[in-house]
């Protein structure tokens, strides 16, 4: 998770405790895109309001709020978890290196604070987060 994630989160909860922020991230060199979540959905009042609150980040970035859609990301072990028995993509760090693949969709079958495991064509993987680059729900 980025520093810049985490001064967003910082700030909504204190503002908006009800709104979680699964995903904050720099699109070219000047678009922040912000994906969030509440327990009664996203509207566009809520990206209004989330928008408002984060005037200083306006000034540094164009900001972009929505909501998650079908193939939300995925960022923290708990989301991981609420998801157990989906089927996701994760896509890995770094060059791909011979033998070695970066793109990984299966199903979710377990998430401790460490790793990600999927059941995957290939058969059963577990991805340490640190080597995660971007993950998703992927639309059955």
């Amino acid at each position: 998770m980025s520093s810049l994630q985490t001064e967003i989160e910082t700030r909504l909860a204190e503002r908006a405790p009800d709104v979680e922020v699964l995903l904050a991230e720099v699109v070219g060199a000047d678009t922040l895109r912000l994906f969030i979540d509440h327990p009664d959905g996203v509207s566009l009042d809520l990206c209004e309001q989330v928008t408002n609150l984060l005037g200083d980040v306006r000034e540094r970035y164009a900001l972009e709020v929505s909501s998650p859609g079908l193939e939300r990301p995925l960022t923290k072990p708990a989301h991981f978890r609420r998801y157990l028995g989906r089927r996701a993509r994760v896509r890995t760090r770094g060059p791909r290196a011979e033998g070695r693949r970066r793109s990984f969709t299966g199903e979710l079958v377990g998430a401790t604070e460490d790793e990600v495991t999927l059941a995957a064509d290939g058969g059963v993987v577990a991805i340490p987060y640190a080597d995660i680059h971007r993950s998703n729900l992927v639309e059955e």
